[in-house]
């Protein structure tokens, strides 16, 4: 329609928030599907966390908060920034957002002009590409491989660097495929930024806590201190705390860059709901107990997928150090068909097929920037994971 903005015509509608819909649309018209297609922790949000909401409300914390957050919450993220990561800002470089999604959006916004790059390392969120687009800048993929854990190599890094890179986003653990950067890896890829002063680092690290076995996690301004002054550090309460819902995320960088966020986020939400905020804080400052569990329960789970989707015909699943997905290689089955004469000709034939016949929904890795290959969210229970892999063996059996 032409009144309709250009900028709508650069951008796709998001693929995991598609497919988590095709599978809502098929348990309605009464067909039994298992989801894998949503990023959302199945545990409830902890009691502790639940009751500081509830008494919030009951102390009349009702209002407009400032944009930038309630000082008690941008005050324990100053804190928690020092004890677990060894990052000291004031909590004038703090922004609170209405989810990480907002922190990204409003930190692009803020930067980008017609021209600029922002370097998306494949496989990505499928959310980054798009923001980029929507803010006017030209998002720059770089790919990595399986047999490099699906992990940013630096002299893949170094080629893609020009004079119009502004920003690298750097996601640790990864959504989608769960990699996760040692200390001595992430310090390769940050010797390569160093070369570059013009380049900006944008973390995503809104999985930090969920990283298995003896993996320790490390943000890139804590491994490489030069880098301090151009990284915006990006983190949430949505996924180690089982809060997405709550919408909360945050960022903290140089003073410049969060006043310019400030200023925008002024004229678009002002502050984030201010019972989240409240939640946020018990989430931050309160008892901790709650993310061991929960990280043992994803271990578990992600080892039962891992081993069960590595015994299907045609597939090739690496084992990842964190977040709750799996990114399986489906190149085995292209160019195979299904019992109804089908031919798959690409990741996506493959998950609309597997969706059709054996009712999973997962999401095609196209719309991560690499494939053929498909997300799988282990976040549900491991009966409902046991039964999904049996049907995603049986579907790979079924192929020609």
């Amino acid at each position: 329609m032409a009144f309709l903005a250009d900028a709508l015509a650069r951008v796709k509608p998001s693929a995991t928030i598609a497919a988590t819909q095709k599978a809502r649309d098929l348990k309605a018209k009464g067909r039994d599907v298992i989801s894998l297609s949503v990023g959302e922790p199945d545990f409830d949000t902890p009691d502790n966390i639940k009751q500081a909401a509830i008494k919030a409300i009951e102390r009349g914390e009702t209002k407009y908060t400032p944009v930038a957050g309630i000082v008690p919450l941008r005050e324990a993220i100053v804190e928690k920034f020092k004890r677990e990561n060894g990052l000291d800002y004031k909590a004038s470089q703090v922004i609170v957002g209405t989810g990480g999604k907002q922190i990204l959006f409003n930190a692009f916004l803020a930067t980008l002009n017609p021209g600029d790059e922002v370097i998306c390392v494949a496989p990505y969120w499928v959310s980054y590409p798009e923001m980029v687009a929507i803010c006017g800048g030209t998002a720059v993929t770089v790919q990595t491989k399986m047999e490099h854990a699906f992990k940013l190599q630096p002299e893949d890094l170094e080629a893609a660097i020009t004079p119009r890179t502004k920003w690298v986003i750097l996601n640790s653990p990864s959504n989608p495929s769960g990699a996760a950067y040692t200390r001595e890896e992430l310090k390769k890829v940050t010797d390569v930024l160093l070369k570059h002063p013009h380049v900006w680092v944008l973390t995503d690290d809104m999985y930090e806590h969920l990283v298995y076995g003896d993996f320790v996690f490390t943000t890139p301004a804590q491994v490489e201190p030069k880098l301090y002054d151009r990284t915006l550090t990006m983190n949430g309460v949505s996924k180690s705390y089982a809060m997405t819902g709550w919408r909360i995320g945050y960022g903290a960088g140089p003073d410049q860059l969060i006043k310019a966020m400030d200023m925008l986020q002024g004229q678009q939400t002002s502050g984030a709901c201010s019972i989240a905020q409240w939640a946020a804080v018990e989430a931050l400052t309160g008892p901790q107990d709650f993310i061991p569990k929960s990280r043992k329960a994803f271990e578990e789970r992600r080892d039962l997928v891992v081993s069960m989707l590595n015994q299907a015909r045609f597939l090739k699943c690496h084992s990842p150090e964190g977040a709750f997905y799996v990114y399986p290689s489906c190149a085995g089955a292209i160019g195979r068909k299904t019992p109804d004469g089908s031919v798959i000709e690409t990741d996506e034939d493959f998950c609309n097929a597997l969706l059709e016949t054996e009712g999973v929904a997962v999401v095609q890795g196209s719309a991560f920037g690499t494939g053929p290959n498909f997300r799988v969210s282990y976040a549900t229970s491991n009966a409902l994971l046991e039964d999904a892999c049996r049907k995603i063996q049986h579907f790979c059996g079924s192929l020609n």
